[in-house]
């Protein structure tokens, strides 16, 4: 299937399916000499992973990752890095009354119509399930960020269904199963996803991902920009569906003079504010980079829809088996890994023109 690598000079090949044996990604392009081990990549993989609490999926997975190739004696020898995660708790008799039926909201109708053939297991290539490759591709990508910029990439929930959560605290993230940064609004929280759960029901969210110590002049006009890359590798996240860089859709409401970062040879990386979010004229300014991403609820729900079966009769589907309420929770690990490999590649692309 095309459309499954990301990059250009950092190439990210993710492959697999929800249901069979295995699923990865080959990295091509990580420079060699960097200290890599599999704890590296399985520190964020375990961010991700599903069954962490009672708010997500239950399928129980380690997703225990195993590097193939790439290194000598701990070290990227500046070949292709193959990264492999088995599938151990698939249970594909849970999608077995819905073979037939195409669930709205999701992508069994596209799949089906596009190639006249889908994976009902799970979703096949359209699980979420896909997205632990891509966190531990960017585990390295976030290393070798760290290592040679000290560049650091957070992200966080900031709405969950109606609810908004405040950003006050960032050491609180990964300290509760939300990734919210204030446990003053945790209660609320585990309250709404229980109720969601026995509706029946889903819901949907929002993501604030940052990098700070990013270089000033990463990204190309006009068409490698760096907002339109990270808008790009955003919007191939299952769910998403919007992606707003600093002020977003706020800027359409504020004049010139508001919206602009004014400068100041005294002022922290020579800007008075970042309603940019770190990006002018799809380069980075050296300030921190920002973006907040909209995710849709999951489409996989007990409640029944109408819809049609392969015989385009009317029906209705209700989804069972183990799926995220909300899949935005699970998706905070995910949108730092694509915030990160987008980062490297344009870096790499930087350095490749320009000598640094």
């Amino acid at each position: 299937m095309a459309g499954s690598s990301i990059g250009k000079l950092l190439v990210v090949t993710n492959f697999g399916e929800s249901h069979g044996p295995a699923i990865g990604a080959v990295l091509d392009g990580v420079p060699p000499g960097m200290k890599l081990d599999v704890n590296d990549i399985q520190v964020e993989l375990d961010r991700r992973k599903p069954g962490t609490s009672r708010h997500v999926t239950q399928r129980k997975e380690s997703d225990t990752v195993e590097i193939l190739s790439g290194l000598y004696n701990g070290v990227t020898t500046g070949t292709p890095i193959g990264l492999l995660i088995r599938n151990e708790d698939q249970k594909s008799k849970d999608y077995s009354e819905i073979a037939n039926l195409y669930r709205p909201a999701h992508a069994d109708w596209t799949y089906a119509q596009k190639y006249g053939i889908r994976d009902p297991r799970g979703g096949g290539r359209s699980s979420a399930r896909l997205t632990a490759p891509t966190v531990a591709a960017g585990a390295i990508a976030k290393k070798w960020l760290k290592d040679q910029f000290n560049i650091n990439i957070q992200a966080c929930l900031i709405q969950l269904g109606n609810i908004e959560l405040p950003i006050n605290d960032w050491k609180e993230v990964d300290q509760n199963s939300f990734f919210c940064a204030d446990k003053e609004i945790i209660s609320q929280l585990e309250n709404f996803m229980d109720s969601l759960r026995k509706s029946g029901d889903s819901a949907g969210g929002k993501v604030f991902v940052k990098a700070e110590n990013v270089p000033v002049g990463i990204g190309q006009p006009i068409y490698d920009r760096l907002d339109a890359e990270l808008a790009f590798a955003f919007m191939g996240l299952n769910a998403v569906k919007g992606v707003e860089i600093g002020e977003g859709i706020k800027a359409a409401r504020l004049k010139g003079s508001q919206n602009a970062d004014q400068m100041d040879s005294k002022a922290k990386d020579h800007f008075l504010s970042n309603h940019s979010g770190g990006i002018l004229g799809g380069i980075s300014t050296g300030q921190t980079v920002y973006a907040t991403v909209s995710i849709k609820p999951t489409p996989s729900i007990r409640l029944p829809l109408a819809t049609l079966n392969s015989q385009m009769q009317d029906t209705t589907v209700s989804t069972k088996g183990r799926h995220d309420p909300c899949v935005s929770i699970r998706a905070v690990p995910v949108l730092e890994a694509l915030m990160a490999l987008v980062l490297m590649d344009l870096i790499l692309q930087n350095h490749a023109q320009t000598g640094w």
